[in-house]
């Protein structure tokens, strides 16, 4: 996933002070930096929770707790769409029309509300490594690791990016300092990882290739996000136009890298070929707009909530849709890695 996490990352880095960004700082600009993921937050993310923002539209029709129930549920179903979508593609084509699809509606979107795509060589060559880190890389590290592992697992992995954030931004970030909670949190959240994995039993029956790959993926993200952070802070182009261009260019880099490992599919198997039509659609095109307007209406704190349902609904949608195997360990482990991140994005009351 690409902005499915990043709100929950970014929490976790977020114990620093930086001046605030301008209202049209970066949709990959993590809060921390001014202003998560599902995962990609937006400019609106340096309200306080809760607050309205400055100059916001009107108020949309749908309230948004319909449309946080609505994107916890595109994001949750991304991982069994992966798994559907790799019983008719490989997976570099998987996450090739994943892109596409994605990219088609950020640019209606972009025709809508007649904005621009981002101007200079200097931004694109950062959206360039951004498009990399956060949406060719990790995208295509989970559809290979889905080959393997069931979609349950995968999407648990996923979860785990806000403690490799975390880790990341006390080597990477040095104004960033660790706390007795946000360690306690990383190591009941790396706790929770090895429930998952079965660790007592010796990881019996565990694909270590594609759970390798998947939490590979997930790491793929926080080292994107501070690449993010380092380069593209304070840009002035808008949310929508930076994401656009991301997009735009992780889909030429696919383009690039399909042809060169895949042969041309010799059938479009109806089911696999809507699964990664509504992955991009849904889950990587609409989920970012929605995530857009909770950002700006509600605020990153209770927007970024949804990280939390995502393991919880890939996991029910693996089981009761594709029949995958749950022992007891899948969902302690997962509510274990849950808690340990929340806990390393939690502040001490003062």
């Amino acid at each position: 996933m690409f902005y499915e996490i990043a709100s929950a990352i970014v929490r976790g880095m977020a114990s620093v002070s930086t001046p605030r960004a301008t209202s049209r700082a970066p949709l990959t600009t993590p809060p921390s930096t001014s202003v998560q993921a599902s995962a990609p937050t937006s400019v609106q993310a340096s309200a306080p929770a809760g607050t309205p923002t400055e100059g916001r539209a009107a108020r949309p029709a749908l309230d948004w707790r319909i449309r946080f129930a609505a994107l916890s549920l595109v994001w949750g179903f991304s991982f069994l769409l992966i798994k559907v979508g790799t019983q008719g593609f490989a997976p570099f084509q998987v996450t090739f029309g994943r892109l596409l699809f994605g990219t088609t509606v950020l640019g209606v979107a972009l025709a809508v509300k007649r904005e621009r795509l981002p101007r200079g060589p200097r931004t694109w060559g950062h959206l360039a490594v951004a498009a990399l880190l956060l949406n060719a890389v990790p995208f295509s590290l989970f559809a290979y690791a889905e080959l393997t592992i069931p979609s349950t697992l995968a999407g648990i992995c996923n979860a785990t990016s806000p403690l490799w954030g975390m880790v990341l931004s006390l080597v990477a970030l040095s104004e960033d300092r660790p706390t007795r909670r946000r360690v306690a949190g990383l190591g009941l959240g790396f706790l929770g990882v090895l429930t998952v994995l079965g660790a007592w039993q010796g990881f019996s029956g565990l694909d270590a290739r594609g759970t390798a790959l998947a939490l590979l993926a997930s790491l793929s993200y926080p080292i994107g996000w501070i690449y993010v952070r380092r380069t593209l802070a304070g840009n002035p182009h808008s949310n929508l136009s930076l994401t656009g261009g991301q997009l735009l260019l992780a889909t030429a880099q696919l383009a690039v890298v399909t042809p060169l490992f895949t042969s041309l599919p010799t059938s479009l198997p109806v089911v696999p070929l809507l699964a990664v039509a509504a992955l991009g659609a849904l889950g990587t095109g609409l989920a970012v707009l929605l995530q857009f307007g909770l950002v700006s209406e509600v605020g990153p704190t209770t927007a970024q909530m949804v990280t939390y349902f995502i393991p919880v609904i890939a996991t029910a949608a693996g089981v009761a849709l594709l029949g995958e195997p749950l022992t007891w360990s899948t969902p302690v482990g997962a509510l274990i890695v849950i808690a340990g991140a929340a806990l390393t994005q939690s502040r001490a009351r003062r």
